[in-house]
């Protein structure tokens, strides 16, 4: 399986959800967070929310990897990037791009900006659904955290992993 670098968006749902032992589970070894995404977490949970700080534990973990830009090629795509994206989408993108990583994002303009780069690409219901498939949870749960993560703000574009699955609304 490919290694992964998490926008803000994404892994703020699974914490939010209290789900990220789902991450943990499909990419141990292999998640990665940009230090952009990961002062975002930090300004999240100085705004209050408590359930973010499970973001910095999966860090201090080592299951999840903070990461800065290192090479002089993804500085300069991720100064590209910021022009049009938030520095954490422009961070990971330009991390998936020089490292070969896949890309977890929900935002739309990211996703396109990625794809243009040839940067494969996930989110959210992706990831839901790669775990259901992979028996990491069933769509009970999937479902479940999906709730979870619409509550707390996601705009999904599903309201069930079943809908994704082939199972219908």
């Amino acid at each position: 399986m490919p290694e992964v670098v998490f926008d803000t968006c994404v892994i703020s749902n699974f914490a939010l959800a209290e789900a990220l032992g789902v991450i943990e589970d499909l990419y141990r070894g292999r998640a990665h967070i940009p230090e952009f995404v990961a002062a975002e977490i930090m300004r999240g949970i100085q705004a209050g929310n408590a359930r973010l700080a499970a973001v910095p534990k999966a860090v201090r973990a080592g299951w999840l990897e903070e990461t800065g830009l290192r090479s002089r090629k993804e500085k300069t795509l991720f100064e590209s990037l910021s022009r049009s994206l938030g520095w954490g989408e422009a961070a990971a993108i330009a991390v998936a791009k020089g490292r070969g990583f896949r890309f977890a994002s929900d935002d739309k303009v990211a996703r396109a900006e990625a794809g243009r780069l040839g940067v494969p690409v996930t989110g959210t219901v992706g990831i839901l659904v790669r775990a259901v498939r992979r028996s990491v949870c069933d769509e009970r749960a999937a479902d479940a955290y999906l709730e979870k993560m619409i509550a707390s703000g996601f705009f999904s574009p599903v309201r069930s992993i079943r809908e994704v699955l082939g199972g219908g609304p």
